[in-house]
Order: structure tokens, then sequence, then C-alpha cells
């Protein structure tokens, strides 16, 4: 069964969370942030082939998290006064689960997956 990968227009994603999404050679989109320590984060996905990939980078250049996932299903944003947030959900039949990434007022991600 083919389930879709529903993302906000980019202008939804710029209202949200401050942050145009740029489109990568492959037709990827792209987000990038910078943490007040120095880190780094980015976040890319693929409509298409209903893909993640967050990557989390110290302020010495050191990888702090590279994770992978496919069976995306929703991209949300929000924000409030106190926090910008991405969550994105996916399901594969067999396993289910979100990741939630936030990024005002400071970087941090949350991953949860579980058998459904």
């Amino acid at each position: 069964m083919h389930r879709e990968f529903i993302v906000p227009e980019d202008e939804k994603i710029l209202e949200a969370i401050g942050t145009w999404p740029e489109t990568e050679e492959s037709g990827a989109r792209l987000l990038k942030w910078e943490g007040s320590e120095g880190d780094s984060l980015t976040l890319s996905y693929d409509v298409l082939s209903r893909s993640v990939r967050a990557r989390w980078t110290g302020r010495d250049g050191n990888e702090l998290l590279d994770m992978y996932r496919e069976g995306a299903s929703r991209l949300t944003v929000s924000s409030s006064p106190s926090a910008a947030l991405i969550s994105i959900e996916f399901n594969t039949g067999e396993c289910a689960g979100a990741l939630e990434i936030q990024v005002t007022p400071s970087l941090s991600v949350r991953d949860r997956l579980l058998y459904t």
C-alpha cells in the first residue's frame, strides 16, 4: 500500500520556524540551524522516497547524531513564544513513531519508534 508523505508548503515552514527549505540536487528539501553553543543541525526530507535524515554536529565538527529513516508520513511545524518545533511521523506497517526536533530556543532531538 502506497502512503503519501505530507509536508507543509515552504511558506508555512518559514512562518512557523523562520527557516526556508533549500532544494538539494537530488530534489530533497534541506533545513539548517545553528545552535547557541556552536553546534548545528541539518534536516533533509524527500517527499518522493518518504525519507528523512537528521544530522547534528558539535561545535568541534564531531558528529553527534546521524539518523536516516524511511516511511515518513507527515511533517508538521509549530511555534509558540517559547519554542519552534518540527515533528515527523513515521509508519511502515510494522513500526510507527515520531521524530521531534526543537529548533528554538535550543536544539534538541527526541525519537520514538515502536512496533505496531
